[in-house]
């Protein structure tokens, strides 16, 4: 990834923490094959320190919006321990199939990773040995079948959101690992990092940002009723 394009994406910047704006298809690190990153590009934005920023936490490589980045090993352990006590609010968009039973709730649905018979993994539920894993939801519109869900994650388990998803019987439009975005004509995933909010400082306002949605989900979002705010 162009450094430039990188630089252009930043959403918050201070002292202690970037906040980017992530985009779709593109994995946050490389993994055993390579290939274009976001890591790669973070010399890019060390503005003025010795070292580039690193990661805080993970966005799936096809899940787009705010991921936030620490600028040095001390603002690193500070956001490592806001994100372990679950101190930071997270709001995420999706456009899903179908619409849950109920327009609002809360998912309580522990999670495990498991092996896969093609050499891969999943997250499955499981009650007796999965880790708690709970997501509040509600529906902000409707149309064609689809719906726009509000889904704020009170943990941090992988593929939580797109797991939770599924079990309500409405899998994120796109999903090619718990829905139907195996299929050749599907789009892309449609989930998106709205929202963050960080109480990364003790005598001030939690820091709030927001990411506007990619392109490849405005059109089913505008459906929704999304007005483009």
């Amino acid at each position: 990834m162009a450094a430039e394009y990188l630089a252009d994406r930043v959403l918050y910047r201070d002292g202690l923490m970037l906040i980017v704006d992530k985009p779709a298809g593109v994995p946050v690190h490389g993994g055993p094959g390579g290939g274009p990153n976001l890591e790669a590009g973070f010399g890019a934005l060390r503005f003025g320190l010795p070292k580039p920023p690193a990661l805080a936490h993970r966005l799936d490589r096809d899940t787009s919006g705010c991921l936030v980045l620490g600028r040095h090993l001390k603002a690193l352990r500070r956001l490592a321990r806001l994100f372990s006590e679950g101190r930071v609010g997270k709001v995420y968009w999706a456009i899903v199939t179908g619409a849950p039973d109920k327009p609002s709730g809360t998912i309580d649905l522990a999670l495990r990773k498991v092996s896969t018979k093609q050499g891969g993994w999943r997250m499955v539920a499981d009650a007796a040995d999965g880790k708690s894993a709970v997501t509040t939801y509600r529906t902000l519109g409707t149309s064609s079948g689809l719906s726009w869900l509000e889904l704020r994650p009170r943990t941090g388990r992988t593929h939580q959101v797109r797991v939770h998803c599924a079990a309500l019987g409405c899998p994120v439009l796109g999903d090619p690992v718990y829905g139907t975005g195996r299929e050749s004509a599907a789009p892309p995933l449609q989930l998106h990092s709205r929202a963050v909010t960080l109480p990364l400082y003790p005598k001030k306002d939690p820091v709030t940002v927001t990411a506007a949605p990619p392109p490849h989900m405005r059109a089913a979002l505008t459906a929704c009723g999304w007005d483009g705010s």
